[in-house]
């Protein structure tokens, strides 16, 4: 005989609400773009350090973390082992920072599609995310005067 333990109350909401994320979306990309990215608000309402391990899509065939650094001058795109998550805080992925690189794309990224993510963490817990597609522009030239 098995017995099963439902946990209710504020206990439940504070365990599946100890990683909260915001804002996500993925970059458009036009047709025949191997490769996109998603970027997100990432808050730690846990009294312990956390970590992003991984994730994965349908829509590419492989999902890397990756972050930017400056390197010789230029700044280089380097895949990282897992985006820390400190307690109490909000991690931003957000282009030309750290962000979750979809590569390999299976299908065209166009705004008014949307992407599924799911996202793991050290914990072995699993947020499946549905991500809206969206245009980003690039900011404008700054006008001499």
């Amino acid at each position: 005989m098995s017995i099963v333990v439902l946990m209710i109350g504020p206990q439940a909401t504070a365990l599946a609400d100890t990683i909260a994320v915001r804002d996500a979306y993925v970059r458009a990309v036009p047709p025949g773009q191997p490769n996109s990215a998603a970027f997100m608000r990432i808050t730690n309402h846990g009294d312990e350090d956390r970590a992003l391990l991984a994730g994965a899509s349908d829509q590419a065939k492989v999902v890397e973390l990756h972050t930017h650094r400056m390197e010789d001058g230029m700044m280089r795109m380097r895949q990282v082992g897992q985006i820390d998550l400190p307690a109490g805080e909000t991690v931003v992925l957000e282009p030309g920072g750290l962000h979750v690189m979809l590569i390999g794309l299976t299908e065209t990224l166009a705004p008014s599609n949307r992407v599924t993510l799911t996202l793991d963490f050290d914990d072995g817990d699993k947020q499946r995310l549905s991500l809206p597609v969206k245009r980003i522009e690039p900011n404008p030239m700054p006008m001499h005067q």
